[in-house]
């Protein structure tokens, strides 16, 4: 058996995004004394997803009752603000308008206030006048004000959270790419591309756009594949058009929000994102081509259903993508007033998007354990805003796994309070 000696860490972590850090700083608060290791292969934090996004702190409205998107969104939402609060972190909670502009929208917008209510949340319901109260150069024929949305810098929470965890202990290794996962009856072994081996007795899987190659090295089948697609954003150059967030009402066949309008913390307003197919897994600009990853993605049969099944709704995004005119279009609908000489191109992001082999679109967090192994194989938005709930519940899976191992929290042997 192996000793705790001849283990590097007791949980090591993979990926330094905002679930990776906050799943290794729940384990320094949950857990004092567990020796925790990220790596992250890049040179510092949040260097994707979590810094590639429009900074919206999610109300949890579009959920559905019961889901995991639903309970983190709503206790997560609150809790971040809090953790901004405590930590000087940029943030404001300016509430957001979802703005009806066709009569089709209206059943579906009813259907958001009847959701927000059932979650708690404070919804209010507008006509077209009040809608210019509160945004008075956006139109519609309805909207709903919910109170409890707001924007942050994720990018700098996910900082604080990489720092409360070096102060209690723990190491974070940037540039250190995995290779390889070696799964044994004690734990685990992973080998770093530098050649370095760290072995773990848990070993969590928060890779983001590439958490399933991560799981088929650990010698798991996720039973999906990422499928990364690229979000596209403009910058408004006349900002005083948006106040806070409007957004238009989803389409609930894909777990996209569609474009909409999100004034930052730095007072910049961003439009976007439209999703398009990446042609690679960081494939932030349309040029951008790895030929491995592409023929993975296309090798993949959910890939190919999902463009059989909404190929009408991916031929109107690569439209608005390719087209000025087309994605200004779309932006009228909710603010007439916008030109495209009003849209400055902004650096775009990926969404690690998981598919079901039969073509299904994974719309909530899906989280799976195995012997010695936590995958987080999906962590779609709100992710960054429930990453407090979020990495408690990933901290607590791995926990169990260590504690199979025979292995005793070290504040639990001292006989202190866990």
């Amino acid at each position: 058996m192996m000793t705790h000696a001849a283990y590097d860490c007791d949980v090591l972590v993979i990926g330094g995004g905002i679930v990776g850090l906050s799943t290794a700083y729940a384990l320094t608060r949950t857990a004092p004394g567990t020796r925790v290791t990220v790596l992250e292969k890049e040179w510092g934090p949040a260097r994707h997803q979590t810094g590639r996004n429009s900074g919206v702190i999610h109300s949890g409205i579009y959920y559905a009752p019961g889901s995991l998107k639903a309970r983190y969104a709503v206790r997560g939402a609150a809790e971040l603000v809090d953790f901004c609060v405590e930590h000087g972190i940029d943030h404001a909670v300016t509430g957001k308008l979802i703005v009806a502009t066709g009569r089709a929208e209206l059943p579906r917008l009813h259907a958001l206030v009847q959701r927000g209510r059932a979650h708690g949340l404070p919804v209010r319901e507008l006509g077209p006048a009040q809608i210019t109260e509160y945004e008075p150069h956006v139109r519609g024929l309805a909207a709903i004000r919910v109170g409890t949305t707001g924007v942050c810098d994720f990018t700098a929470v996910a900082v604080r959270f990489a720092s409360e965890v070096t102060v209690s202990g723990g190491q974070i290794r940037y540039g250190a790419e995995v290779v390889a996962v070696d799964r044994r009856p004690w734990g685990v072994a992973v080998r770093t591309a530098d050649g370095q081996v760290v072995r773990a007795r848990v070993l969590v899987n928060c890779a983001g756009l590439h958490s399933d190659r991560v799981a088929l090295l650990a010698g798991d089948e996720p039973g999906a594949r990422i499928v990364p697609f690229r979000g596209e954003y403009y910058e408004l150059a006349r900002p005083e058009l948006v106040r806070g967030l409007v957004y238009p009402v989803p389409d609930p066949a894909f777990p996209f929000l569609g474009v909409h309008l999100t004034r930052g913390v730095d007072g910049s307003v961003h439009v976007g994102p439209n999703a398009v197919p990446a042609l690679a897994r960081e494939g932030y600009d349309r040029t951008v081509v790895r030929p491995g990853e592409l023929a993975a993605t296309l090798a993949w049969p959910g890939s190919w259903r999902i463009a059989r099944r909404h190929w009408r709704y991916g031929a109107g995004e690569m439209h608005r993508s390719l087209s000025k005119s087309a994605f200004t279009r779309a932006v009228r609908r909710l603010l007439p007033e916008v030109t495209e000489a009003d849209l400055r191109p902004s650096p775009a992001g990926v969404r690690a998007q998981a598919v079901l082999r039969d073509g299904t679109l994974v719309d909530d967090f899906l989280i799976r354990d195995a012997p010695h192994t936590v995958h987080v194989l999906n962590a779609p938005s709100p992710a960054a805003t429930a990453s407090l709930p979020i990495g408690r519940e990933v901290a607590r899976r791995a926990l169990l796994r260590a504690r199979a191992t025979g292995w005793t929290p070290p504040a639990v042997e001292s006989g202190h309070c866990v």
